[in-house]
């Protein structure tokens, strides 16, 4: 009876993890609403799934692909693509499986990439892991906040070229647009579940084929102009005014930025923690919404690539919209910036999702008792905090 009463204190001095998740959610008390770790349910579907992972892999990027292949040519452009799309199917199939330890249905959850490297390798293995993943997610951040600058530039500068002609330099800066996008990532940080956020991927997916169409259409048309295809089947030749150790990295630098384009293997765990409870298990619904996923940005990779080059041949921009390989129709072009600006800032946010959850577990660990980093304002979907984001990294820095 002693013993009891003990554990009866010692409940209520340190209640569980799934009791504070489920408080935390607004669920205390009905199951229903919990998954099997006690945590508030994933309603996570495959299509879902494919827009988190469309919405971080096509990205800007598919804008420079025709650089690339004009680097390559006809004949090593597109296989590269595919060869790169197989090796990230392969990957994210195997990565996916690391989801679950032991049984794939019923074993223990891994709610982020570096919970998975916890459970499988464990040792320094972790912290170098944890310091290259976090590394690569500072890079993008970085590179998709560069990126938006540039395209909310763009925007002026089109309507410019359009005013004044194509050989007025239409300068500006692009530090307030930098800013304008910060405040704006810091105001969508706030949402606090990870799941919460489908819509917005969802946004920025069709963001992503609305300028990739954009692009593929101009190319296209470009296309059609000329009265034919340009390039080559080897792509840009030594000789005309490039040097054989200057087609060298170029060469390498194209294969980068194809590889580059396909990346989202170190958010993939978090996107498959938002994926319902089994049946079927989340490695097999994140192996359908990969591979729906791959073949799509494929599909969408080989033609905005090939159109461009067809269209510029050897001399191809290294961004089809921000490069001014275009000038007119000009409206159309800030309607196609306008998408890559939206698109990226809905990447920026599943991209950083797992930095955000490292910081804020790295805080309340140093500060238990701060008010600042526990203190919580919900406000509809928005929770203004220190403390929002993945529902399996996020929530449990609690």
């Amino acid at each position: 009876m002693v013993q009891m009463e003990k554990a009866a204190a010692s409940q209520h001095r340190h209640p569980s993890n799934a009791l504070e998740v489920s408080v935390e959610a607004g669920n205390h008390g009905d199951a229903a609403y919990l998954d099997d770790d006690g945590r508030p349910r994933r309603t996570g579907t495959m299509w879902t799934a494919s827009a988190h992972i469309i919405t971080a892999v096509i990205g800007s990027g598919v804008l420079s692909l025709a650089w690339a292949i004009a680097q390559l040519g006809w004949a090593a452009g597109p296989a590269v693509m595919l060869l790169f799309a197989g090796v990230i199917y392969y990957t994210s199939t195997l990565l996916a499986e690391c989801y679950r330890s032991g049984d794939p249905e019923n074993g223990k959850r891994n709610y982020t990439y570096m919970d998975a490297v916890r459970s499988s390798l464990g040792g320094a293995k972790v912290g170098l892991c944890g310091a290259i993943q976090y590394a690569n997610l500072v890079g993008v951040a970085i590179g998709y906040t560069i990126a938006a600058s540039i395209s909310m530039q763009a925007i002026r500068r089109a309507g410019c070229f359009h005013a004044k002609g194509h050989a007025v330099p239409c300068k500006s800066s692009s530090n307030p647009y930098m800013i304008l996008f910060g405040v704006v990532e810091i105001i969508f940080s706030q949402i606090p579940d990870f799941d919460q956020i489908w819509w917005l991927s969802i946004v920025a997916a069709v963001m992503s084929f609305t300028y990739s169409g954009i692009g593929l259409g101009l190319g296209v048309a470009q296309t059609v102009a000329n009265g034919g295809f340009k390039g080559s089947l080897t792509g840009v030749a030594v000789g005309e005014g490039v040097t054989a150790t200057q087609k060298v990295w170029r060469s390498l630098q194209a294969f980068g930025n194809i590889a580059f384009a396909y990346s989202y293997s170190i958010i993939l765990i978090e996107i498959q923690d938002t994926i319902k409870a089994p049946p079927p298990s989340e490695a097999k619904v994140m192996r359908k919404a990969t591979a729906v996923s791959v073949a799509t940005t494929t599909l969408f990779y080989m033609l905005c690539g090939c159109a461009g080059y067809a269209a510029f041949g050897d001399d191809a921009p290294d961004n089809l919209l921000t490069g001014f390989g275009f000038y007119e129709p000009f409206w159309l072009l800030d309607v196609a910036n306008a998408a890559i600006v939206v698109h990226l800032v809905g990447a920026y946010q599943v991209f950083c999702q797992p930095l955000f959850a490292f910081v804020e577990k790295q805080a309340h660990r140093s500060w238990p008792h701060s008010a600042f980093i526990s203190k919580e304002l919900n406000s509809g979907r928005f929770l203004v905090s220190t403390r929002s984001g993945w529902p399996g990294a996020r929530r449990s820095c609690v």
